[in-house]
């Protein structure tokens, strides 16, 4: 029994040592490039034309301080800077997001920022995916994929709450965006 163990225990010594295991757990790929996009996302929940519509809550949902429960739409501007009526659109920010916080507000955000500005990254897209705590100031969540440009891409998006009317609820965010594609 003891001799099967070292043999193993030596198997897997070789194997971490050897150049195809080595190659695969490599974090940058032959040609992969890292890219920074700074964008500003716009949460419109008033006036005619909502960009982000409730679709499904829990029965529970209005007594919540949280809003627990909340399912939301969103087909939020993507822009190149702060002001949504004179920062040039960059794209749309297309998915879902839900209450999943029931002692404080947090968000899963499940969304692609979809690139439609006539720029090299038109037509790409970005997956992410992750909570977002409103409690805290830079939120983080993950780049799980994306298409055209993008395809392959992985990293991080960081959001930080650039305007929020606690009135309307209409938002704007500042993403700072590190992908590896």
């Amino acid at each position: 029994m003891a001799a099967t163990a070292a043999l193993l225990l030596a198997l897997l010594v070789l194997a971490a040592a050897s150049p195809a295991t080595q190659a695969t757990s490599s974090s940058a790929a032959p040609g992969e490039k890292t890219t920074h996009i700074k964008l500003y996302w716009h949460d419109v929940v008033s006036g005619p034309s909502p960009t982000v519509v409730q679709v499904a809550r829990a029965t529970t949902t209005s007594a919540s301080k949280t809003g627990f429960g909340a399912v939301m739409v969103i087909d939020d501007p993507l822009t190149e800077g702060p002001e949504l009526n004179s920062s040039r659109l960059l794209g749309r920010a297309q998915g879902t997001y839900m209450s999943a916080g029931k002692d404080e507000v947090s968000l899963l955000m499940n969304m692609n920022f979809v690139f439609t500005d006539g720029s090299r990254y038109n037509g790409s897209t970005l997956a992410i995916m992750g909570r977002n705590a409103d409690s805290s100031a830079v939120r983080e969540m993950a780049v799980v994929g994306g298409t055209g440009v993008f395809r392959w891409a992985r990293g991080y998006a960081q959001a930080r709450t650039n305007t929020l009317d606690h009135k309307t609820g209409d938002a704007t965010v500042e993403y700072n965006v590190f992908i590896k594609h």
